[in-house]
């Protein structure tokens, strides 16, 4: 009998307990509803319920929530399937709009989230839906923001997960990555080749330009070398006749040329001989005698001058 008394009473007391006084946490808000009316909004503390007239209808989350976006088949501009998934972040701003807006306010945020998706993926090609995720994050995050705010709701971001195309596609994108890269591949190996031959042809061009230059330099040089040869040897030339012509104009001058010349005309006279296998005799050898009396007056007449 005590025992049953003593388990009635914890009832009671947990009953009244529940009944007339709620705590409310730091990170949530409870909606209180009298005679299933709206109330007010418990704020985080200690709160006195009327028993039978007050109750606690709802307690919402005010923290920023994640919800997981499961994957969905999505179609491309380009009529490509995609399963596409992603994150939500929402909080919620209002305890009222999210409790007497809507029925559950995370389904139709995720909901709402798929559907976006689908309408934005849908705008672009398969090879955007990869450089495009930003915009199309943002994009979203407008448009469910837009539609979420009657709930009391803000939709803070949303995050693509991971676009994967079908194994076809995959397959079909790899066959095409590996003909891209064979086709560059070929396409840097003939424009190496094609400079390989500009930078021949140009070399032996600039060779060819040079052994000409080169040939046409040598050729002025040894024009020149020739030239100044005949210039000095003609100036040597002018200045022996003229330092000549000086000498014959003196006394005794004319007479020590024809002497020289006589000098001259011996020296190769017998050069010739001795080089000679034939006997060389000129014109003037039979009269010999006639050409050594002139050679003796030239002498006699060098004495006299001497004396």
């Amino acid at each position: 009998m005590f025992w049953t008394f003593t388990l009635l009473s914890i009832l009671v007391m947990y009953f009244i307990f529940t009944k007339l006084f709620i705590i409310v946490e730091f990170r949530e808000e409870v909606i209180q509803e009298r005679l299933g009316k709206f109330k007010k909004n418990l704020q985080p503390g200690f709160h006195f319920l009327v028993p039978f007239v007050d109750r606690p209808a709802y307690r919402r989350e005010m923290r920023e929530q994640v919800l997981d976006v499961p994957s969905q088949t999505c179609i491309t501009k380009d009529n490509i399937e995609v399963a596409v998934d992603g994150l939500v972040y929402i909080k919620v701003m209002n305890a009222y709009k999210a409790s007497y807006g809507i029925s559950n306010y995370q389904a139709a945020a995720v909901n709402l989230a798929q559907t976006t998706m689908r309408s934005e993926v849908g705008k672009i090609t398969l090879d955007d839906t990869f450089s495009e995720r930003e915009k199309m994050n943002e994009n979203i995050v407008r448009e469910i923001d837009k539609a979420a705010e009657p709930w009391g709701i803000k939709v803070l971001r949303y995050e693509i997960k991971n676009i994967r195309p079908s194994n076809e596609i995959v397959d079909t994108m790899e066959k095409q990555m590996e003909a891209e890269r064979e086709k560059r591949a070929e396409i840097t190996h003939s424009e190496g080749f094609r400079q390989s031959r500009i930078n021949e042809s140009e070399g032996e061009q600039s060779s060819q330009v040079l052994i000409s230059e080169a040939n046409r330099q040598k050729r002025i040089n040894e024009a020149m070398g020739k030239a100044k040869e005949i210039e000095l040897v003609a100036e040597a030339t002018a200045n022996g006749i003229q330092r000549i012509a000086q000498a014959m104009q003196r006394p005794g001058g004319e007479l020590a040329v024809k002497t020289k010349l006589v000098e001259q005309y011996i020296d190769e006279f017998g050069r010739i001989i001795e080089s000679s296998n034939i006997s060389v005799l000129p014109t003037e050898t039979a009269n010999l005698k006639t050409f050594f009396e002139g050679v003796s007056k030239v002498s006699d007449h060098t004495k006299s001058k001497g004396e």
